[in-house]
């Protein structure tokens, strides 16, 4: 008998045992590998089947043309297309094929030796196409399904930006509001948030690159926007400190970041996306930095009222920003550390590099020019309220009053 009719013997054996070896790797590839264990909410054991079936199929077909050239491998990224859809892992995928091959060899090679103890040229000819094909379809699928999850993670970036933006701007679709888009987000029950804004370095270029996996490393999800200028997220929180976002943003190189503070509704977002936004405008220019805007419902509400907010500057501190710039900056700064210092001279005094008596005269002067004093509640909230309009608007109260813009220390 020739090596072609042993070939042919062979095929025709090997085809009409294809059903039972599909059998035995479905069964193999189920208790093996638990993507596939539960076939009820993952892959169909009808459909494992049918794509076990094929490449066995193609695998014989191979032998009996005696090469690999030529396999048509359109059905095997057609499947691998549709496993990366379905979630199945890479590496899950390429092992059903393995051992589909595996049991088809076995069961070739275990007919062959009931036929002879020497292997036959025909079963050595068939070993070497079989690699082929498996090599074949193995990079096939690979591509195939790279393809598709390429595709699919482009898919989910878009989806999650909309969702983002729905967030950030109040308006969401039609059929879901701000907490289904959060949920789709994977963002905790709750709605506690924080949002962030930051510069981009370039056009569309990401100010905070890989944020997103930075924070999911720490277990806080996250979605993110991109526009031209700048890149705003949303980050769900649970229990965990805006210090630890914080930090996370820090870690970023030449990150320039504003966040709102914490907030306990996702239905606030449009607001806190507004804060944030402040909070970046208070980072000098040119300079890179992560800050926080004040928790204070009255910075809040200068935010939100933003003209009454250069009107109440110009008002209160009319004649201080009528002042020569270095000396109208000196009693701005200084009025500002002191209010962060809790009203404390003495602990002003190391922030502004001065003894705490000179923080007192430069106060006393403050006041004098205002007639408002540092005594009263009601002149402490106006004050507070002016120089918080100064800092998200530099130059408004100056312009009101002649005076060139206002520096005020970050």
């Amino acid at each position: 008998m020739t090596i072609e009719d042993e070939k042919s013997d062979m095929v025709v054996w090997a085809a009409s045992k294809l059903a039972g070896v599909a059998e035995v790797v479905v069964e193999e590839v189920v208790a093996r590998i638990p993507f596939y264990a539960d076939t009820s909410t993952t892959v169909p054991v009808q459909e494992l089947r049918r794509s076990v079936e094929t490449f066995l199929h193609m695998a014989v077909d191979a032998v009996a043309r005696g090469q690999a050239n030529g396999v048509d491998l359109a059905e095997a990224r057609e499947i691998a297309g549709r496993r990366a859809r379905q979630g199945a892992p890479l590496p899950e995928v390429l092992q059903v094929y393995r051992i589909a091959f595996r049991s088809l060899w076995k069961a070739m090679l275990d007919h062959e030796r009931l036929l002879s103890q020497e292997a036959p040229a025909a079963l050595l000819d068939a070993v070497t196409t079989l690699v082929d094909v498996m090599d074949q379809h193995a990079v096939a699928s690979t591509d195939a399904y790279r393809e598709v999850s390429a595709s699919m993670l482009v898919f989910q970036s878009r989806r999650r930006s909309a969702l983002v933006e729905a967030l950030l701007t109040g308006h969401p679709t039609p059929d879901s509001g701000p907490w289904e888009a959060a949920s789709l987000l994977g963002f905790p029950p709750g709605g506690r948030h924080v949002v962030v804004v930051a510069d981009t370095p370039r056009v569309a270029e990401e100010g905070l690159p890989e944020v997103e996996e930075r924070l999911a490393e720490r277990g806080i999800p996250s979605g993110w926007r991109l526009t031209p200028a700048q890149q705003l997220g949303v980050i769900g929180l649970r229990d965990e400190p805006v210090d630890t976002v914080v930090r996370v943003l820090e870690s970023i190189p030449g990150a320039r970041a504003g966040v709102s503070p914490v907030s306990d509704s996702v239905v606030d977002a449009p607001r806190s996306a507004r804060l944030a936004q402040a909070a970046l405008q208070m980072i000098p220019a040119l300079r890179s930095g992560v800050h926080v805007f004040s928790a204070s419902p009255l910075a809040a509400l200068v935010v939100c009222s933003p003209d009454e907010g250069v009107r109440l500057a110009a008002r209160v501190l009319g004649p201080v920003l009528a002042l020569p710039a270095d000396d109208r900056t000196l009693l701005i700064d200084t009025l500002w550390v002191y209010l962060e210092q809790s009203g404390s001279a003495d602990n002003a005094a190391p922030f502004l590099y001065c003894h705490p008596n000179t923080v007192r005269y430069r106060l006393r002067r403050l006041q004098d020019m205002t007639s408002r004093h540092l005594s009263s509640p009601t002149d402490v909230a106006e004050l507070t309220a002016a120089v918080y309009a100064l800092r998200l608007n530099p130059g408004g109260g100056a312009a009101r009053t002649g005076g060139g813009a206002v520096g005020v220390r970050p």
